[in-house]
């Protein structure tokens, strides 16, 4: 029978494990794949801002209120001077062969990763069932979110297998973030939310300084029309899976408990309360 522990890790490296979801483009010629780039970059901006907007601000505005928005704040900032310094630092007055987007999307995306690997760790000390279901809803919004990713990288000049190395140590934070969640979940609570609202930040800043720019330089009737397309699916492949998620849960409206742990559903989104005394893994968590 696995232990605990082997099922957060083997959740969690099957997570990173979709960042090579880009792995098929190998197969696509590199012309065909750049005359479909800009859709797919398109599609990366809708499901960045349906990220943001939808899953990650209302969850840590949940935990932390109106601080929530400050910290959305702080994150477009911060991102914006890691931008200026990227290209200060290694562009100066020459073009980029790699534009600064690349390193701001797998920073944020990291960001949110560690936290999928809390979540998926804190999920799994309530008890195996709910870590597999908290396992399979942070899949299906992952999903489009790496396609997305692997194409703005792309985008921004990597080479496809530079990008999928790159995007996989990205990913490879969930496992960071689960063996913290695992060992330290009550020293991490506070700080959740707020990491949260500053990843929030993070894809707002990429989706609308560096990508849906780079959208209007291709100007076609044609071109606005697949764009734009892309873009709204990019939101509504994202909200469809939140919507999944919720409804899994919600249908139900389970409530579990064990001697030292619970979770249980509450109306907008999933709370995790728990307390444990064996093993050294902290006195208590809550993560949303």
């Amino acid at each position: 029978m696995m232990s605990v522990f082997a099922w957060i890790l083997g959740s969690v490296v099957f997570t990173s494990l979709l960042s090579l979801i880009g792995v098929i483009s190998l197969s696509v010629g590199k012309r065909r794949l750049h005359s479909f780039l800009l859709l797919f970059v398109a599609f990366a901006s809708g499901s960045l801002l349906a990220a943001a907007f939808i899953h990650l601000i209302p969850e840590a505005e949940a935990e932390i209120g109106s601080a929530a928005s400050r910290a959305v704040l702080a994150g477009i900032i911060a991102f914006f001077i890691f931008e200026k310094f990227i290209h200060w630092h290694h562009c100066g007055k020459e073009e980029c062969d790699v534009r600064p987007v690349a390193y701001l999307n797998l920073v944020a995306d990291g960001i949110h990763n560690f936290i999928d690997g809390v979540i998926i760790a804190a999920a799994y000390m309530m008890n195996v069932p709910v870590g597999v279901v908290t396992t399979i809803a942070i899949l299906l919004h992952e999903i489009p979110q790496e396609f997305g990713d692997f194409s703005v990288l792309i985008h921004s000049g990597m080479e496809t297998r530079k990008a999928l190395t790159y995007n996989f140590i990205s990913a490879t934070s969930a496992v960071l973030g689960a063996l913290l969640g695992y060992f330290f979940l009550g020293s991490l609570e506070s700080m959740i939310p707020y990491a949260l609202a500053v990843a929030a930040g993070g894809f707002i800043y990429i989706a609308t300084a560096d990508l849906m720019p780079e959208l209007h330089k291709h100007g076609s009737a044609r071109r606005m029309v697949e764009q734009s397309a892309a873009l709204i699916l990019g939101v509504l492949v994202l909200m469809a899976s939140f919507h999944a998620v919720d409804a899994g849960h919600s249908h139900g409206d389970w409530e579990v408990m064990s001697d030292d742990a619970h979770i249980h559903h509450q109306e907008g989104g999933t709370a995790f309360d728990q307390g444990h005394d064996s093993g050294g893994h902290g006195d208590s968590g809550h993560v949303r």
